[in-house]
């Protein structure tokens, strides 16, 4: 069974650097032909792809969010992460981690952690 874990802090302060990290247990996340996604969805919106690492470390980015956004990931903890720079209250939504099947289904999620940007 696949499982994903979202960690990090839950309040950010504006300006300041969001970093999230998603722990997968259940499958390695080098296994061929999968990808990991961040999404998030803000208060009373739809859900909004923020970017994605594939099983060789490639990334892609949303346009709109390219410029503040990083995916990275450490194999030996299989895990990936996103760091989102200067936020503002816009960025405050639930943010979720899940994996890419490699057919453009994504078939597992992880529960979603809630961000506030506040000061």
């Amino acid at each position: 069974q696949v499982q994903l874990q979202e960690s990090g802090p839950g309040l950010v302060k504006p300006s300041q650097t969001l970093s999230l990290t998603c722990n997968v247990s259940g499958a390695a996340i080098t296994t061929a032909y999968y990808a990991w996604i961040w999404i998030r969805q803000p208060p009373e919106k739809g859900l909004e792809w923020m970017g994605t690492i594939t099983y060789d470390g490639t990334t892609y980015y949303n346009q709109s969010l390219k410029s503040r956004t990083s995916i990275s990931r450490d194999t030996s903890k299989n895990q990936f992460s996103l760091q989102l720079s200067t936020v503002t209250p816009e960025d405050m939504a639930v943010y979720f981690c899940a994996r890419e099947d490699g057919m453009g289904g994504y078939d597992y999620w992880g529960q979603g952690t809630q961000v506030i940007v506040s000061s």
